[in-house]
């Protein structure tokens, strides 16, 4: 359940995402992995996610981002729903609105570490626009990556170094939602820190709705809404009444 004070939910229409009746079973399983009645995040609102490994986080946001499509209810991105675009719409306004930070971070390790960062406006007009001359450098330097890394190709990164060019390449033309798995898992204290100042400034500029799921408990505190995944879950309520 959210643990901090919110204030009144926006309707689908006025939501970053909105998510009412959701259920979804992995094909093949004999029960549901997620039976969510209601969720709405609405534009500039920071959420954090939290819940044991294998409670459903990571599928939950692979259904916010429409990488996958909930079997029944509705899941909705900037007032449309997931589930009433095309695959190729659904990439479309993925590239268009989300920002989306990977756990195992998802950079073409071959390209540089720069053209890593621009890549989602290659995919984007409107991202491209909206970033201009010189985003991707301003956001690896607020990141903390030195000059001397960016045309280096990012496979010859360490992993801390990885995940920060993953989260500037989420925040490059500063998309509506985004969305973080895991995100500070392979940073230390002093990196975390000046991680987690550089993703919520960004997205308060940019007003940009920020859902963060993660172990680490210490970041709860620097968000707006704290929600408990399995006590939001009914599958996983259903399945400890069991």
């Amino acid at each position: 359940m959210d643990t901090a004070p919110t204030s009144a939910q926006p309707d689908h229409a006025t939501s970053a995402l909105a998510i009412d009746g959701l259920r979804y079973r992995w094909p093949g399983a004999a029960a549901d992995v997620l039976d969510l009645p209601e969720l709405h995040v609405a534009a500039g609102d920071t959420v954090f996610i939290r819940g044991p490994s294998g409670c459903g986080k990571s599928t939950l946001l692979s259904l916010m981002a429409g990488v996958l499509v909930a079997d029944s209810g509705q899941v909705s991105a900037l007032g449309q729903s997931w589930a009433a675009l095309s695959a190729s719409r659904r990439d479309r306004h993925r590239a268009d609105h989300l920002g989306y930070i990977f756990q195992q971070f998802n950079l073409l390790p071959y390209l540089s570490v720069l053209d890593n960062v621009r890549l989602p406006c290659r995919f984007s007009a409107r991202r491209a626009q909206r970033a201009g001359a010189g985003a991707a450098e301003s956001l690896l330097r607020r990141a903390g990556l030195a000059q001397t890394h960016w045309h280096a190709p990012a496979g010859q990164l360490s992993i801390g170094q990885q995940q920060r060019v993953a989260a500037a390449r989420a925040l490059i033309g500063s998309p509506e939602l985004v969305i973080a798995d895991e995100p500070t898992s392979a940073l230390d204290e002093g990196l975390r820190e000046s991680f987690m100042a550089m993703l919520l400034g960004a997205c308060a500029e940019s007003r940009s709705a920020l859902v963060f799921v993660s172990h680490d408990s210490r970041l709860a505190a620097r968000f707006a809404r704290i929600i408990d995944l399995p006590t939001l879950n009914r599958a996983a309520s259903a399945e400890i009444a069991t």
